[in-house]
């Protein structure tokens, strides 16, 4: 896994099930994937030692890491436990 880049959560997000990764504004959000197909507005990250998703839009990035982009189809799924 590469991480792609940095940012910063614009704004509190409460994702709707444990696939997502929730966050507070000002929060650091590092990305790892960014999601194709139909929910290219999702990317997959983590805040702190939780990983999930999350809608890009809420994201200020403020470092690129990697111009290497990875993407994944949106049939890949995280599993909730």
């Amino acid at each position: 896994t590469v991480l792609m880049c940095r940012g910063k959560a614009m704004q509190d997000f409460k994702g709707p099930d444990c696939r997502f990764v929730n966050f507070k504004k000002g929060e650091a959000v590092y990305v790892y994937y960014k999601l194709i197909g139909e929910s290219t507005e999702l990317w997959a990250g983590s805040v702190g030692s939780d990983f999930g998703y999350f809608p890009k839009d809420l994201l200020e990035i403020n470092h690129n890491y990697s111009n290497e982009e990875l993407e994944l189809p949106t049939d890949v799924s995280l599993i909730c436990y």
